[in-house]
């Protein structure tokens, strides 16, 4: 059975990429800060992202890897005139550090089989978000960060790949108020948000192909092409 470890799994698209990938036949362990989460046959594991001893405990105790899905992230909506150094370095240190982490320790056992890494950036990562400058940046380097990954890691038959989503139907964006929304809608071409599932959809496809590798993926509903 192929094993699949994704951080942030406990909820939004985390959660729906670990369901997904149990339905599958995948089986699935599912990283986040609590620990617990709902889905059949999903091993939910609590570990904090920013530590390095724990993305090692983590993937140690796995026998095996064959994908990892980096999509633990939190967001920061402010003006940048007004963020602190402590707000910079939380969403620097989930956002980029975490991912790096896990990346690092998850190759480790991915040499000499092969495997699959996705990344989960974001829109903003691609064109930058008013407002949310640090978020945007953070984005922005997962998406170098898995073009490069792409071309060190091929020689070893591991693909890498990142989903960048547009605006989803999550926690993430339940800021919005209803003419907020509304009018986000409207600058969508498909005319809605997109689910957790759709994005999870995508991670999928990309994880089991074997001859796509240094891509971003939007999944967006047209709203950046």
């Amino acid at each position: 059975m192929k094993r699949v470890l994704v951080t942030g799994g406990s909820r939004g698209i985390g959660l729906a990429t670990a369901r997904l990938f149990a339905r599958n036949g995948y089986a699935v362990t599912a990283v986040s800060s609590s620990g617990t989460g709902e889905g059949d046959g999903v091993a939910f594991v609590r570990a904090d992202v920013r530590s390095e001893e724990d993305a090692a405990r983590v993937l140690n105790e796995m026998p095996s890897l064959d994908v990892l899905v980096l999509n633990a992230g939190v967001d920061l909506y402010k003006q940048v005139q007004d963020v602190s150094d402590a707000e910079f370095s939380r969403v620097m240190d989930v956002n980029v550090k975490g991912a790096f982490f896990y990346v690092k320790h998850a190759v480790k056992k991915m040499l000499g089989s092969g495997g699959a890494i996705v990344f989960v950036s974001s829109v903003w990562g691609e064109t930058g978000g008013s407002c949310e400058s640090v978020y945007s940046a953070s984005k922005g380097a997962l998406i170098a960060f898995s073009k490069a990954l792409a071309k060190e890691l091929a020689p070893s038959n591991i693909t890498v790949n990142c989903v960048s989503p547009g605006v989803i139907d999550t926690a993430m964006n339940a800021r919005l108020t209803a003419e907020e929304r509304a009018a986000t809608e409207e600058e969508i071409p498909l005319g809605r948000f997109g689910s957790a599932e759709e994005v999870a959809r995508a991670v999928l496809f990309v994880a089991e192909h074997p001859y796509i590798t240094g891509q971003n993926i939007g999944v967006n509903g047209g709203f950046y092409i």
